[in-house]
């Protein structure tokens, strides 16, 4: 080959090289430099529940680890699955975008068209807590327990209507599995959050709420709601008195877990980053005493055992779902 010609093509080799180098050098330098801005963190629900208290305080723990504030974007709506849904199709996987992640998505896509596959379309990253639920009344309510309520609702079908974070949701399928097994009837009043609930209630537009014990807590301990029952494994330290589903005669336990995922096809480095960060904020005692305070239940799991069990999860939802006739056609 002339030496003009081995001249031309090591500068071509070069020049090809060095655009490599630097169409790689970016996604490089952004795992590497993780993260360099702010992170958005989307709560699926409303402003004033539990869910939206637990996630403020844990991204602004999270924060200081990170070296970056995780600055908190309420999409409320479709049961807590309009917010991850939204993410799985619009944001980037470099990490600057994540989701709380509730146990609805596991469930939804069985009961209606959704644009998104749980097995296939997030990143899981941390599982952090679960709920635990409970249902309330008014303080004013003439029924002062569980087994009252559940024998008006026997007796006046359609009569009694109950409200829930959302269509498809932890709070509506137990409802329904509950009134399944007791033989009853009542109204479902679907709400995109714990605040709109406690409002219908308070205002008389529902019998009765289905809800997280950290979104009417505070109502109960100032004596304007009445809690009934609560679906963990046994009484909350914070309501003593109250009965489980379990005391009552229902054998049945929903604590619904949720954590922190991505848009599918995140670096496992930044995966790593958000996982160790929300990890140490989990063990601060700012963290332990909101837990305590909402009677939360900590359920961690790290991204490898959590996607294992969303993808077994998954499968049991669809069970549930078809069992309950709310499979959609």
């Amino acid at each position: 080959m002339p030496s003009s010609r081995r001249f031309l093509f090591r500068t071509a080799l070069c020049a090809a090289a060095l655009v490599a180098a630097w169409i790689a050098a970016p996604g490089a330098a952004s795992a590497a430099d993780y993260p360099a801005r702010p992170i958005t963190l989307i709560v699926p629900f409303p402003p004033g529940g539990g869910s939206d208290a637990h996630m403020r305080v844990l991204a602004d723990l999270a924060s200081k680890h990170l070296g970056q504030p995780i600055v908190i974007e309420n999409k409320g709506g479709a049961a807590g699955t309009l917010g991850p849904a939204t993410m799985a199709a619009t944001a980037k996987p470099d990490g600057y975008t994540i989701s709380q992640m509730p146990a609805t998505l596991y469930r939804l896509p069985f009961i209606q068209r959704t644009s998104f596959d749980p097995k296939k379309d997030f990143t899981y990253i941390i599982q952090l807590t679960g709920y635990a639920f409970g249902v309330a009344v008014k303080a004013d309510a003439p029924w002062k327990t569980w087994k009252e309520f559940l024998d008006y609702a026997k007796a006046n079908p359609g009569k009694v209507s109950y409200s829930s974070s959302g269509s498809g949701g932890s709070l509506h399928v137990t409802m329904e599995q509950i009134a399944k097994q007791q033989g009853i009837q009542w109204v479902h009043v679907p709400y995109k959050g714990g605040g709109e609930q406690n409002a219908a209630l308070l205002g008389g537009h529902t019998t009765a709420a289905a809800a997280s014990t950290g979104t009417f807590g505070p109502l109960v301990d100032a004596g304007e709601l009445r809690l009934l029952v609560v679906w963990t494994p046994e009484r909350l330290k914070r309501f003593p008195d109250v009965p489980t589903l379990r005391e009552e005669g229902i054998d049945m336990v929903t604590t619904s877990p949720y954590g922190i995922g991505g848009p599918k096809g995140m670096d496992p480095a930044v995966v790593k980053t958000l996982h160790d960060a929300f990890r140490k904020a989990m063990q601060d005692p700012v963290h332990d005493e909101l837990i305590a305070k909402l009677s939360f239940i900590d359920d961690y799991l790290d991204s490898e055992a959590y996607e294992k069990f969303a993808m077994q999860l998954i499968d049991h939802e669809k069970a549930v779902v078809e069992e309950l006739g709310l499979a959609k056609k």
